[in-house]
């Protein structure tokens, strides 16, 4: 299917800015000097990057720093422990402080739980008994792919619970250096059905590097769907409308739908705002003209979406401009978990109150979703039970395939924002209770 809409003439040049640029930004958008402060220290410590669309297009410079979007993307105080804080400010305004810095800073990421759900201790495979690097596979038919290129991203997400991606760590850094490990991969795993290319952002790389990623996945005879995970279409939607190969990336798309697969853009959509923007509509309209499908996902965090009216707009502008609506996330524990976290008690309410205002297509998405240890666990709703007040959990997807849609129970709590903060009810049956590991079980350790 050919390319129906033209790239507009107007292009805009790709600018990326960081700490460094602090004092620069602060001129420009009168960014009080408090917060510019917070923003430094924490910017030692927790990714920082911003680019000129999501300066000029997203943020609401009168409501800072209460905006939604500039919380997603400006570190804030309240994100570490104000001890913590304080001692990065006096850190970086001393230039004798720097090795003193740098051990502040490893010390704090290193208690930031930098791989949530086992990342690095159960979902790197292995050939022939070396790890494949850049590769994940926590699902049977599932295989995650990091492009070394690609992990970047045009605009840093302040709750990204992939921040270690972005620190210069080698050590937490998922990378592959070329797609050769990939490719054996697939050839001696055919249940591989399934490859997100993911990141960081893929949709960073240029058309050029990005094919030579996706060309070899496409001479896996076994994979029926290549997935795409970006942010690209929020913080940066001039990547499918007026880049310079912008009209380059999406017959690349047309190859991969062309050669048989499916190819699904997982959109990272946060908040209504980021699809306001007319770039963004075409920038989906564009991607769906290739006859590659558009996806939507996003977590539940505070300070940015947790309310049911935002939900339901968001989801409502992603239907209206032709993209699937698909998960709502629950935040996970890492990084600055305490400030972005909501309890489950209320991210259910909040779920359930959007999905209440929606017309049937937009009913497709599904929530609050925790990706923990064992797999996709969604919280279903609350009941009350002859135990007392339960949440309906099902696992949506498992790390053991035979747990696959299974429900179970666990006691209502107010305050719990995570599966291992839960107890299971005594009829948990015992291969979900032993899948769950750092749940707590019934009195006894056993299910009655």
């Amino acid at each position: 299917m050919p390319i129906s809409i033209a790239a507009a003439p107007d292009t805009e040049r790709f600018r990326a800015y960081g700490v460094r640029h602090v004092d620069e930004l602060s001129r420009r958008f009168a960014i009080p000097e408090h917060i510019a402060r917070s923003v430094k220290a924490l910017g030692a410590v927790l990714p920082f990057r911003v680019n000129e669309y999501v300066l000029s297009h997203l943020i609401d410079w009168d409501d800072i720093p209460g905006d939604p979007v500039f919380q997603m993307v400006f570190p804030q105080s309240g994100m570490l422990p104000a001890e913590d804080e304080r001692r990065l400010s006096a850190l970086v305004d001393d230039p004798a402080a720097r090795k003193e810095l740098r051990l502040a800073v490893q010390q704090i990421r290193d208690g930031l739980n930098p791989h949530p759900s086992g990342q690095k201790q159960l979902n790197v495979p292995t050939l022939d008994g070396d790890a494949v690097p850049g590769l994940q596979h926590k699902y049977r038919e599932t295989v995650l792919y990091f492009p070394g290129q690609g992990q970047t991203c045009h605009a840093y997400c302040t709750y990204c619970f992939r921040w270690a991606q972005f620190v210069g760590d080698a050590d937490l850094r998922f990378a592959a250096p070329s797609p050769e490990g990939l490719v054996d991969y697939l050839g001696r795993h055919p249940e591989v059905e399934d490859v997100l290319v993911t990141g960081g952002d893929p949709m960073i790389m240029s058309t050029e590097r990005l094919r030579s990623h996706l060309g070899p996945i496409l001479g896996a005879p076994g994979v029926r769907t290549v997935r795409i995970g970006t942010k690209s279409v929020a913080y940066w939607p001039q990547r499918f409308v007026t880049d310079t190969d912008a009209d380059d990336v999406l017959r690349l798309f047309e190859d991969v739908v062309a050669s048989g697969r499916n190819l699904a853009v997982m959109a990272h959509f946060t908040h209504p705002r980021e699809l306001d923007s007319d770039l963004a509509r075409r920038a989906v309209a564009r991607i769906r003209s290739t006859g590659a499908m558009v996806y939507c996902q996003a977590p539940l965090v505070a300070h940015v979406n947790d309310d049911p009216r935002t939900w339901s707009a968001l989801w409502r502008a992603e239907l209206a401009a032709g993209a699937i609506p698909y998960y709502m996330f629950v935040e996970r524990d890492t990084g600055p978990y305490e400030y972005f976290k909501v309890p489950l008690a209320r991210a259910h309410d909040i779920f359930r109150s959007a999905y209440l205002t929606l017309p049937g297509l937009a009913r497709t998405v599904r929530g609050p979703v925790m990706s923990a240890a064992p797999g996709k666990v969604v919280v279903d709703g609350v009941a009350e039970t002859a135990q007392g007040r339960v949440f309906q959990l099902r696992m949506l997807q498992a790390r053991d395939p035979r747990l696959v849609g299974r429900p179970f129970q666990a006691h209502y709590s107010e305050s719990a924002a995570w599966l291992d903060e839960l107890r299971l009810v005594g009829t948990t049956p015992p291969d979900i209770a032993a899948a769950l590991v750092g749940v707590r079980q019934p009195a006894g350790g056993q299910p009655a």
